[in-house]
């Protein structure tokens, strides 16, 4: 059993690598792409957008299916449809081609995330489940620092090289899947509320979610984290560029290439230390993540006030590295919120939520740029907003042993 439960989760880290790598992939070869296929600005940005809308929208029903069906197969199958997804993208020869297959791609994208993370939860049921997720989540920021092999390779050949080579990838390991990914079957999990009874119907899940006060804190709770995320990820380049006057190259080193590195370490230390703590204390993924975002929060404030960039750089890795504790311990957290039956549609819910306002926060913030906020108060915000989610996590936690004395 323990080797096969880290088989699955070597198993899944590849296609966690290729589902983000496509998403990276198509933003770094765009002048190939718009100069083989012209297109304005907007319309290139829309590419991507449409891909955001379709998969987040799309998440909860997506998550419902894991639940009611076997996960391991809606796996599968979501890397066959995103294989064949990503050959139609290689063959596409109009804007509205591309469109047609970016939108198709957030459909079997949707299905892979719920579906990866409750199998694996259903793996590692005791003190290695945070550091699993973690792995897994290490596999899924791979996939996104290896985004600029699409614009190597895009220089060097084509850009449709890349889609179809690693569409063929994707169709080879799909069927390396069929045969050694399996379901872990129904055991017993303590760290659920509920105990399953009868398939699930995706109205009762969506009902008996939303009538825990836990799982609306915990809505809010990655609603507001993802608002934070995404207004860092998308302004930190130009808040370097700008306040520190840096070239863009370098800019974009700071932002990227030593946040990843961090962030990669920061999911598989804090699903480490959860796991460790958790032997005893049964709250400790909770707390690790609190822990985490006390921590993160000071270092943004810090370093959106300053005037030296290694300061500021220093302050932004150590966000990079501890913001993350959240996310290797956000289904384990989930798996004490809700009823186990739905864990992968609860999931499919909060990631939905996390995308439609990560979005908004995004165009909010691009909105402040426009009427001339400075953009440091902008992450002065988002370090307020962590403490608020660091509190609402401390709530959750206080809810559940008020839950446990009953």
């Amino acid at each position: 059993m323990p080797f096969r439960a880290w088989l699955v989760v070597g198993l899944l880290c590849v296609v966690g690598c290729l589902n983000y790598l496509d998403r990276i992939m198509i933003t770094t070869m765009r002048e190939s792409i718009v100069q083989s296929i012209p297109m304005t600005d907007a319309q290139f940005g829309l590419l991507t957008s449409v891909f955001l809308w379709v998969y987040g929208i799309l998440s909860p029903v997506a998550g419902f299916l894991a639940d009611r069906f076997s996960r391991s197969r809606v796996i599968v199958t979501s890397l066959f449809i995103w294989s064949g997804v990503t050959l139609l993208t290689a063959s596409a020869t109009s804007f509205q081609g591309l469109l047609v297959s970016r939108a198709l791609m957030g459909v079997s994208e949707a299905c892979y995330l719920p579906a990866a993370l409750a199998l694996i939860a259903d793996y590692h049921k005791g003190s290695t489940r945070s550091l699993a997720i973690g792995i897994h989540l290490a596999g899924v920021m791979i996939g996104q620092s290896l985004g600029f092999l699409g614009g190597w390779i895009a220089e060097d050949y084509h850009w449709n090289t890349a889609f179809a080579a690693f569409g063929g990838v994707g169709i080879v390991y799909s069927i390396v899947l069929f045969f050694f990914l399996r379901d872990a079957g129904n055991p017993t999990d303590t760290t659920s509320v509920e105990e399953p009874a009868g398939k699930p119907k995706f109205t009762e899940a969506i009902k008996d979610l939303f009538s825990k006060p836990t799982f609306i804190m915990l809505l809010i709770f990655w609603g507001c984290l993802g608002i934070v995320g995404w207004m860092i990820l998308g302004w930190l380049p130009t808040y370097y560029k700008e306040h520190f006057n840096l070239s863009q190259t370098k800019a974009g080193l700071f932002a990227t290439g030593y946040m990843y590195p961090l962030s990669m370490a920061g999911v598989i230390f804090g699903g480490f230390i959860a796991d460790r703590w958790s032997k005893r204390n049964n709250k400790a993924r909770i707390l690790v993540p609190i822990i985490g975002l006390c921590i993160a929060a000071p270092a943004v404030f810090m370093a959106s006030n300053t005037d030296v960039v290694y300061i500021a750089l220093a302050g932004f890795i150590t966000y990079a590295f501890t913001r993350v504790f959240t996310d290797t311990n956000l289904m384990p957290v989930l798996c004490m919120v809700a009823d186990k039956r739905y864990i992968a549609t609860g999931y499919g819910v909060l990631n939905m939520f996390a995308c439609i306002v990560g979005g908004l926060g995004i165009y909010a913030s691009g909105a402040l740029r426009d009427a001339h906020v400075n953009m440091a108060l902008l992450f002065r915000i988002a370090s307020f907003s962590m403490i608020v989610c660091a509190l609402i996590l401390f709530m959750v936690k206080k809810n559940l042993e008020n839950a446990q004395k009953k």
